[in-house]
């Protein structure tokens, strides 16, 4: 029998869409065994359905249980004690799909082309509540973005994902039953944003599998009016209102003081500002913006206090992404979203995928990164540990820390099952103390390879499809792990070392046959990274996680973790002190289109250092061979915008403020250009190098002139 002649027939094809994985996502896993399990032993239910399709059962035991089409199972009633969702509701819809079975055959559900778009707001309201439904009306208000997922043969239930979580529809026509991560008392909320996503996405007319939308950001009198209304509010483009504007500028006019004044010459009153300035962002909902002030306060801070964390570059890749964004606000992604700062899960599942250490000598951070299936996305846990009697801490210092009630080297390979999880719009993690017994820990195992797309990667020539025409790094979603996965690996070649980079390489083959290379570079936090990798890598590696990049014209695996016949080894926690090597890798010839842009970058950091008021001779006399050097490369266009950032920045005897504009706008047109330059290039390999004097893919971004 098929879901459409079910329906003809008046059987509530609802209730026999519902897997036992939904069943367990709207409940728990414990009662759908329970009731499977009571159902077997013999207490099996009287079923009937009364005339508006309601489906009641009556146990041996005289519990009466009904279920009412169109509100979900927690619209449900039950007469026993228990709150929510109890075992007789799922024993109800279990009895039920088996007596449908017996009766008629196995429904077998067709993949659906319809869309939760079509949903009206009157049946919205009666799915989720009136309540959640005002409050989705004011994110609405807000604005937020979206990626719409239609169904597909292998995903035939469309699904959502939202800034902090993620919402499916696994019942067609059906949107009271549709499961989220988001805790139990946002779901109404949660649902009817991921409903509205999709009005927005079927406004477009794409059929696209996945679209990336923005939703609302426009005062809304009742209900979202027809599609979803995708149209921004006054302002800057995409920012939601005009008060988000206003915030906007004044973060861009906190970074040209900052580039004026130089780092050297700043002092805590504007490291105080861009502090306040992001607070501003993020009470806006402006994540990513107040992600970049944030990180700059950050970099002030650790350069006043002569800490190693300060980078000139990324002070400088800070600056330009604070414009960027604000410049190309209309890009989906470039701003963040409406939504809120971070969200609680309901009881959730994470494998995870290995431990990068990182951090400084005085302060080691460990980054646990886990899968979230029900997801597809990567999430962070990030932990800093201050450094012990001045003893520096190594990788496996840390394994044996605790954290969670376990170790870090447990959590680095074990499942976390939690009640207590809060996920940020930006993807890290949280895990709040609460009941025991809330949050527990188990072995990996091999939960690596039942992992779904996009997590798992078979296929890296797919993966790399999905890279095409996405915008520049300054514009993307500030995401943690945005590329992070465990690639599935056919092959492993040559494991080999250069002493000179130190650097350990390995040709690898994925399952479609794809070549790849695993790379990783010594760190002096984590000694016997790179012998434990090696050793993993020739012991049989059947799955690598990691970063996975398109560098140089390939693609580039950063490794995290690696999964054998033996378990999984995670090398940042391996013990040993890097003593042996294995065989010499062939050294790489420096690309001198890559040194010249990296050197460009590089001394337009020093300028941003010492501030574009009082440049000194030395950076000067370093713009100037700088330029030089692009032109010898044919960038004659980037060697050009590099010298009228001296010009602006020379004594032209004009008024001060024009002059500080001026010198502003050259040094970011020559920064924007030099660093989608070099990621283009990074990515394409030296045979991409644009013709000389063209303003190609190496420069060109939305709505970011100058």
């Amino acid at each position: 029998m098929t879901a459409s002649a079910a329906e003809h027939s008046g059987v509530r094809t609802d209730l026999l869409a519902l897997t036992p994985d939904t069943l367990a996502t709207l409940a728990n896993r414990g009662l759908v065994k329970r009731a499977a399990k009571e159902l077997d032993a013999g207490t099996v239910p009287d079923l009937t359905t009364e005339a508006d399709a309601t489906l009641r059962a009556v146990f041996p035991d005289r519990t009466t249980t009904a279920l009412p089409p169109g509100i979900g199972l927690d619209g449900g009633t039950c007469s026993c004690a228990a709150a929510g969702v109890c075992r007789h509701l799922i024993a109800l819809v279990l009895a039920y799909q088996r007596r449908t079975a017996e009766a008629s055959g196995p429904v077998t559900p067709a993949v659906s082309g319809w869309s939760p778009g079509g949903v009206t707001d009157a049946a919205l309201a009666k799915a989720v509540g009136a309540r959640p439904l005002t409050a989705a009306r004011r994110t609405f208000q807000q604005g937020y973005g979206a990626v719409v997922h239609r169904p597909t043969a292998d995903h035939p239930a469309p699904w959502v994902e939202l800034p902090a979580c993620t919402v499916r529809f696994p019942v067609p026509d059906e949107v009271a039953y549709a499961t989220t991560d988001a805790a139990t008392a946002l779901r109404g909320e949660v649902v009817a944003l991921a409903v509205w996503a999709f009005r927005a996405a079927d406004e477009t007319g794409t059929r696209e599998h996945s679209v990336t939308v923005r939703v609302g950001g426009r005062p809304a009198d009742g209900a979202p009016a027809g599609a979803g209304s995708a149209t921004p509010a006054a302002g800057v483009p995409g920012a939601g209102s005009g008060s988000a504007a206003g915030r906007l500028d004044a973060a861009a006019a906190l970074a040209d003081e900052l580039l004026l004044e130089g780092v050297a010459q700043a002092g805590p009153v504007l490291s105080g500002a861009l502090t306040r300035a992001g607070e501003a962002l993020a009470r806006e909902a402006l994540h990513w913006p107040a992600g970049a002030l944030a990180d700059l306060a950050g970099q002030l801070s650790a350069y006043a206090d002569r800490g190693a964390a300060y980078r000139p570059e990324l002070v400088a890749a800070l600056l330009t992404e604070v414009h960027a964004r604000r410049l190309a606000s209309e890009v989906p992604g470039a701003l963040g979203t409406g939504e809120a700062a971070d969200t609680p899960l309901r009881r959730v599942r994470l494998t995870s995928l290995g431990c990068r250490v990182g951090g400084t000598a005085e302060a080691p951070v460990a980054e646990v990164y886990f899968a979230h299936p029900d997801a597809g996305t990567v999430l962070v846990l990030r932990r800093t540990w201050d450094a012990a009697e001045g003893r520096e801490l190594t990788g496996h210092d840390l394994a044996g820390r605790r954290l969670l009630s376990t170790t870090l080297g447990a959590l680095a390979t074990g499942s976390l099952i939690s009640e207590n999880v809060r996920r940020t719009a930006g993807r890290s993690l949280t895990i709040t103390r609460g009941r025991i017994g809330a949050t527990g820990i188990t072995p990996v195992g091999a939960s690596w390879t039942r992992l779904p797309a996009p997590l798992l990667v078979d296929d890296l020539s797919v993966l790399a499809a999905t890279w095409e025409g996405r915008p520049p790094r300054l514009l993307r979603p500030r995401v943690e792990a945005e590329s992070v996965r465990v690639v599935a690996l056919a092959e492993v070649g040559n494991v080999g070392y250069d002493p000179g980079e130190q650097r350990l390489e390995a040709a690898v083959r994925d399952g479609a046959g794809n070549p790849a290379l695993v790379t990783s570079e010594y760190r002096p936090r984590c000694p016997g990274a790179l012998d434990a990798l090696a050793d993993a890598l020739q012991r049989g590696a059947t799955h690598v996680s990691g970063a996975v990049v398109r560098a140089g014209g390939r693609i580039r695996i950063d490794p995290i973790a690696v999964l054998t016949p033996d378990g999984v080894t995670v090398p940042d926690l391996a013990p040993g002190g890097g003593a042996s090597a294995p065989a010499g890798a062939v050294p790489r010839t420096p690309d001198p289109l890559t040194a010249a842009l990296d050197e460009a970058i590089s001394a337009l950091a020093a300028l941003s250092h010492s501030g574009l008021r009082r440049p000194s001779g030395p950076a000067r006399v370093r713009i100037a061979e700088a330029a030089t050097a692009l032109n010898r490369t044919g960038l004659a266009r980037a060697a050009a915008l590099l010298r009228a950032v001296l010009h602006a920045c020379e004594d032209d005897g004009g008024p001060a403020p024009t002059k500080g504009r001026h010198a502003t706008a050259a040094w970011l047109a020559a920064q924007l250009h030099l660093l989608v330059g070099s990621e283009l290039l990074a990515a394409e390999g030296p045979g991409s190098r644009p013709e000389p004097g063209r303003s190609p893919r190496d420069g060109g971004m939305p709505g970011c002139s100058h």
